[in-house]
C-alpha cells in the first residue's frame, strides 16, 4: 500500500478563491521539511492540486533536489493567470520529469454537471492541458474532493488512466482510483512521518466505507 500524499499551496494564501482555501497551504519552511522526511520513504507518491505558481517556483526546485517526482494536477481556466501555472511552467514540469493531471477547468464541483460542462472539464481542460504542456494528460484529481457514481462513470467513459479524491486512507499502487491525504496548514514533518508511518486502522476504515458510499449514490 501507498500513502498519496497532496499539497495545494506553499507559502501565503494572499486571496482565497474559494472559501476555506487558505488552510491547505503550508509554509514553505515547513514544505521543505515535510519533502526531506517525504524523501526517506518509498512508500508515498506526491501531487499538486489547484495549479498554483508556487507549484514551479518552489516545489520543483525542492524536488529535484531531493530527487522526487510527482504529479500535478492543473487548472485549464487559470492558464492565463499570473497566480497559476503558465503553459511555459507546465512545459518545464514536464521536462523535469514530472506528470501534469487534469483538475478541470473553472474548479467547480464535478457532481451534478450538465453534459455541456461535462465536455469543458473533462474532455476541453485536457485538450488544453496536453497542449499547453505538450504531453499526455492521462489522470485527474477530483476539484473540493466532490464525486458520486456519475462523475466516476464520466472519467471511466473519458478513458482517464486514473482518478485522485480527497479521501484519506492508503491506496493500492495500480489501483484506478486513488485516494489522497491533503496536506494543511497545522501539518508539520513530524505530522507526516506519523500518517507514512501509521498502519491502517479504524480512521482508515471508515474513510474506505464512506468512499464506497460516495461512488455508488
Amino acid at each position: 500500500m501507498i500513502k498519496n500524499i497532496c499539497f495545494h499551496g506553499i507559502g501565503v494564501c494572499t486571496r482565497e478563491r474559494e472559501e476555506g482555501e487558505s488552510q491547505y497551504w503550508v509554509r514553505e519552511t515547513h514544505f521543505l521539511r515535510m519533502l526531506d522526511e517525504i524523501a526517506t520513504h518509498t512508500n508515498v507518491r506526491l501531487s499538486f492540486d489547484d495549479g498554483n505558481i508556487s507549484d514551479a517556483a518552489v516545489a520543483l526546485p525542492a524536488m529535484e533536489d531531493r530527487g522526487l517526482t510527482g504529479t500535478f494536477f492543473a487548472l485549464a481556466g487559470r492558464l492565463d493567470d499570473p497566480a497559476s501555472l503558465s503553459p511555459g511552467d507546465l512545459r518545464i514540469l514536464r521536462t523535469a520529469g514530472m506528470q501534469v493531471g487534469n483538475h478541470g477547468w473553472s474548479h467547480i464541483s464535478w457532481r451534478g454537471m450538465s453534459d455541456e460542462v461535462a465536455a469543458r472539464e473533462l474532455v476541453e481542460a485536457r485538450a488544453a492541458l496536453g497542449e499547453a504542456s505538450r504531453g499526455p494528460v492521462d489522470e485527474a484529481a477530483l476539484p473540493l474532493g466532490q464525486y458520486d457514481r456519475r462523475v466516476i462513470n464520466q472519467l471511466k467513459l473519458s478513458g482517464y488512466a486514473g482518478v485522485y479524491s480527497s479521501d484519506r486512507f492508503p491506496a493500492r499502487p495500480n489501483s484506478w482510483f486513488q485516494a489522497r491525504y491533503s496536506v494543511t496548514a497545522e501539518d508539520t514533518r513530524e505530522s507526516i512521518r506519523a500518517l507514512i508511518l501509521r498502519r491502517p486502522g479504524l480512521s482508515d476504515a471508515q474513510s474506505v466505507l464512506k468512499s464506497a458510499i460516495k461512488r455508488w449514490r
